[in-house]
């Protein structure tokens, strides 16, 4: 499972010298498996306490960055806690879900996704 944490990358000073960058993902890392995708979405998301995201698949490459609470990542056969600063890569057709630690407090996360090419419409409300 590819967890990067804001804990775990030093800051670099760019544009200029005028700002810290924490490069969770270098510039260019993921051009090969995601040459010719597109953007399809950019979304901010909260699972409630005792709460959790459906089991689900889509042709995308999905990038779950948690702004808030902690949770129990599980993508695959493979689960993993994931806490505020972290940033989940989930493969393009790999089952995925989410849920908190906690049955009292949330998970809050910001997501975008890059579609692969030639992928057709996908329906997020049901699937």
């Amino acid at each position: 499972m590819d967890v990067r944490s804001i804990e775990d990358v030093a800051p670099v000073v760019e544009h200029n010298g005028t700002v810290p960058v924490w490069w969770l993902v270098n510039p260019r890392e993921m051009f090969d498996i995601t040459a010719g995708g597109h953007l399809e979405l950019v979304s901010e998301f909260e699972v409630a306490g005792g709460g959790l995201v459906d089991p689900h698949s889509h042709p995308t490459h999905e990038f779950y960055y948690v702004t808030a609470g902690k949770g129990l990542m599980t993508i695959a056969d493979e689960t993993r806690e994931i806490s505020q600063g972290d940033l989940v890569h989930i493969p393009p057709d790999t089952v995925h879900s989410l849920r908190p630690v906690s049955d009292h407090a949330p998970i809050h996360c910001f997501c975008f996704a890059v579609g692969v090419a030639d992928a057709g419409p996908i329906d997020y409300t049901n699937h």
